[in-house]
Order: C-alpha cells, then sequence, then structure tokens
C-alpha cells in the first residue's frame, strides 16, 4: 500500500449536514483542530515507521550478513502485518473504542521500535517489523475514521487532510533523521553512537513519536458514534458539545445516529459479485485502480531508495540526504493534488500523473543502464548520474500530485453506497499484496538489472494511462448517492 494511503473506516461515520451543525464557534474549531490533529499523529507514525526502514536497509545487510532474498522479507515483513492490522482495527474500534485502538496501535509503534533497535538475528527483526506493520494498519484505519466521525460537517473535508498531510510529513521526517543519525555516526549506517550503530538508533528512535501519540491519544475525547452505539449518551451529548458547540441539539444528533446505526448495512463478498469474471466492473476498476498504484514501483523509493543511489556509486550519507529531499518532493505534491483535485478533477490529474511517471519512469531506466563496475564500485557517468536524480525526484513528484492523493479519494467516491465498505476494503487488501510483491522483489530484480526493473515500472505506468482513460468515470462533483 502506498505510504500515503488511508483506509476504510470501522463502521463509517455519521454525516450529519451543515444546517445541522452550523458553524463551529471559534473556539470549538480551535479544539476540532487540536483532536483531530492529535488523532492524525497516528498518521505521522504511518508514514514514519513504514519509511523509515530507508536508511537502516544497507547497515542490516551489513550486520547480519544477508542477500537481496532475505532483506526484501526484512523490509516488506511490515506489511503483512500491516494487512493484519488493518484487516482487524476496525472490529476492535467498534467493540473497545477509537481512542482506545489508538492508544493500542501506539503501544505496538513503541515495542516494536525497541525490538527492532535490538534484534538478535534477522529474523527477530522481521517479526519486530510485522508487529510494527500492524501498528501502521492500525493507525492506515483508526486515524481517518475517528477524524470523520467527529469533525463537524462543513470543515469534514479540510480536516480530514490531516492524515494524510501527516503520512507525507512522517516520511520526510524519518529520511531527514537517517541522515542527521548518519552523519553523527560518521557518515556510515554501521557507525557507533551511545554503544548503538546508527541503523540501530533509526528504527528505535520511534519510539518517541509512538509515546507522544500515546499521551494524546489518552487525552482527547471518544468518538461520539462510539459512544451512542455503546449506550453512553451522557458521554455523547457531552462529546457533541465540545465539538459542536453548545447551541448543538444533543438529543437530535444522537437520534440521528442511532438512526445511522440502525440502518448500517454491512455488505459481504457475494454482493461484490456479478458480471462476467466473477466480480461487478466497478469492483475491478477499484482493484485495478490500487494495484496500478504500486506497481508503478513508488515504494521502492520510499523503501530502498538510499541503497539504490549507493548501488549506482553515491556514498551513504548523501544517499540519506537524496531520499530526504525527495520526501519533501512527495510533501509538496501532495500539497498540488489536495489544491487541484476538486478543481481539475480526479481522473485528468491521474492521467496528467501516468503520463509524467512513465516518462520520469524511463529516464531512470535509460541512466541507469549506463551503470558501469561492479558490487561496490559502481558509478554513473555524469549526465546520466544528473538525469537520475532528476528523473527519479520527477517520478516523485507526479505520484504525489496524481495518484498517491487520487486513488483514496476515487476509492472513497466510486462505489455505490450498497458496497462501498466492503469494495473499498477488498481493493485496499489488493493494495497491500501488490505493495508487498514490488517490495519483496526489488532487491533481487535491482541486482539483475536494475535499468530493466525500472523499464518494467515505467510500462505499467504507461499502462496504467489506458486504464484510466477506458475503465474509469470521473466522480469530481458527483453525490454519492448516485454513484452507480
Amino acid at each position: 500500500m502506498s505510504v500515503t494511503q488511508q483506509s476504510a473506516g470501522p463502521s463509517g461515520p455519521a454525516e450529519p449536514s451543515e444546517a445541522e451543525t452550523g458553524p463551529a464557534p471559534s473556539g470549538r474549531l480551535g479544539f476540532v483542530v487540536f483532536i483531530t490533529a492529535a488523532a492524525a499523529l497516528g498518521g505521522f507514525l504511518f508514514g514514519y515507521d513504514s519509511s523509515v526502514i530507508n536508511g537502516a536497509v544497507s547497515g542490516i545487510q551489513d550486520k547480519f550478513g544477508v542477500g537481496d532474498g532475505v532483506t526484501g522479507l526484512i523490509v516488506s515483513s511490515a506489511l503483512l502485518g500491516s494487512a493484519v492490522g488493518a484487516a482487524l482495527a476496525g472490529r476492535f474500534a467498534d467493540r473497545y473504542g477509537r481512542t482506545t485502538v489508538m492508544k493500542a496501535g501506539a503501544l505496538l509503534f513503541a515495542v516494536s521500535a525497541v525490538g527492532s533497535m535490538l534484534p538478535f538475528a534477522a529474523w527477530d527483526l522481521a517479526l519486530w517489523r510485522v508487529l510494527g506493520g500492524a501498528a501502521i494498519g492500525i493507525a492506515s484505519v483508526i486515524a481517518p475514521t475517528y477524524i470523520a466521525e467527529v469533525a463537524p460537517a462543513q470543515y469534514r473535508g479540510r480536516l480530514a487532510s490531516f492524515q494524510q498531510a501527516a503520512i507525507v510529513l512522517g516520511i520526510a521526517i524519518s529520511q531527514l533523521v537517517n541522515w542527521l543519525l548518519a552523519n553523527a555516526a560518521g557518515g556510515e549506517t554501521r557507525g557507533h553512537l551511545l554503544g548503538l550503530e546508527a541503523w540501530q538508533w533509526m528504527l528505535g528512535i520511534c519510539v518517541v513519536p509512538a509515546a507522544v501519540y500515546f499521551v494524546l491519544a489518552s487525552t482527547i475525547p471518544e468518538s461520539p458514534r462510539f459512544l451512542v452505539a455503546a449506550g453512553r449518551l451522557d458521554e455523547a451529548r457531552a462529546v457533541l458539545a465540545d465539538v459542536e458547540g453548545a447551541h448543538t441539539d444533543a438529543d437530535a444528533r444522537i437520534e440521528e445516529i442511532r438512526g445511522l446505526i440502525d440502518s448500517d448495512h454491512r455488505p459481504r463478498l457475494r454482493d461484490l459479485l456479478g458480471g462476467r469474471f466473477g466480480l461487478l466492473p466497478i469492483v475491478w476498476a477499484g482493484i485495478g485502480l490500487s494495484v496500478f498504484q504500486q506497481l508503478v514501483g513508488i515504494n521502492v523509493i520510499f523503501y530502498y531508495s538510499s541503497i539504490l543511489w549507493q548501488s549506482v556509486g553515491i556514498d551513504q550519507s548523501n544517499s540519506l540526504l537524496i531520499s530526504f529531499v525527495g520526501s519533501v518532493i512527495n510533501i509538496l505534491g501532495t500539497v498540488i493534488a489536495i489544491l487541484l483535485v476538486d478543481r481539475i478533477g480526479r481522473k485528468p490529474l491521474a492521467l496528467i500523473g501516468s503520463a509524467g511517471m512513465a516518462v520520469a519512469l524511463g529516464a531512470c531506466a535509460w541512466a541507469f543502464s549506463s551503470a558501469t563496475g561492479s558490487g561496490d564500485d559502481v558509478v554513473l557517468p555524469d549526465l546520466q548520474g544528473t538525469v537520475a536524480l532528476i528523473a527519479a525526484n520527477a517520478f516523485v513528484l507526479f505520484f504525489a500530485l496524481s495518484w498517491g492523493v487520487v486513488v483514496w479519494v476515487m476509492l472513497g467516491e466510486m462505489f455505490p453506497n450498497r458496497i462501498r465498505a466492503a469494495a473499498l476494503s477488498l481493493a485496499a487488501s489488493a493494495q497491500w499484496l501488490a505493495n508487498w510483491a514490488i517490495t519483496v522483489s526489488f532487491p533481487a530484480l535491482s541486482r539483475w538489472n536494475l535499468a530493466a526493473t525500472y523499464l518494467a515500472y515505467a510500462v505499467f505506468a504507461a499502462l496504467s494511462i489506458a486504464f484510466v482513460a477506458r475503465f474509469l468515470k470521473e466522480t469530481k462533483g458527483v453525490r454519492l448517492e448516485d454513484m452507480g
């Protein structure tokens, strides 16, 4: 799954109209912004923990003497945990509450960080990463769910964007921390700091934001939807007054939420069946959208960019700095997407991104085909090295301003109401699997032929143009009730 993804919530938030909620008083809005930002810290940990492994890969390979296959398994192991965490988070959130699950996720992040920092061998490092992946999966579900359930309707879109912003900020901060730690250790990921190697600190320092997340999750109120479902109506009234203002008719809002909960339909897999190929065509379109997002190789950049640049002759410290620059570009592209997605539409933005990614990836493939030498003594000619750097960052920019945001906007909009939750869940699962396949295969493929690997990603980007043009319908301005 893309590290900029968001997943379906446990049972869907209540959907009051603006007329029902009215404008939030400025004091209340400040409180809502605070609790939204606190919940979005889960997104920060999502982005941080999923990409921090990038800087540690070379140190791990050196420390444990593992080859490409085992490296791929260690890096991708978190994705398997993510799939499990995302699958269980909704059920636990409905049973125990949103903030309780947030605190459980924070604890998993912290335990995984400490375990990953102090592994005995490659196998237990992989297990700690699976545990961290479960926390990532939880964060991908619970933060957007909570935000949607506490945000006043008129501010919901802007407040929901906190999660996306937190994810890309987490990615960027992880790369900055990796670079700073490597520099402090003499420019080497195996250099020593306070008795541990730099790569160990890279993985372990996640315990700090995890602790902050736990503290904040302990201070914010529970979701009013969960409180109503649990029969804790007095608490629900108090939370509604806090987030929507004293003018709110709390009893009417509680009855509205209760009615929505009672009318919830939990679609099953059989609801998605139909058409010539088993599933409904719209479901296949959603799966294709998810899978193509991964097949272009975006998470290769986020998980492996440091060893990628080292493989073509750039030293460890500079490779980590390049990774940080790419993360900043990712933030810039995400901001552009947020500004444009409601102006020019989802489909045109996806087509622009696909074309830009195809060209950038093709340029990377051309540049890497000129690499000379072998082992640790590999170099790119000056021209090709410059092209590779520009093209790789252009790829990140085009992805971030299009598919990084568009995919999750469209997956939340494109399905009919009766199947939306189940279809989104299936599409998200397909994305986790595609993400895992790309992540686990890259070390071996790049060792075999880096240029050919990037050419394959370029081909998938080109194919995504045809896919978007043929199978996706524009969802801009279409009411969710009118999706069919």
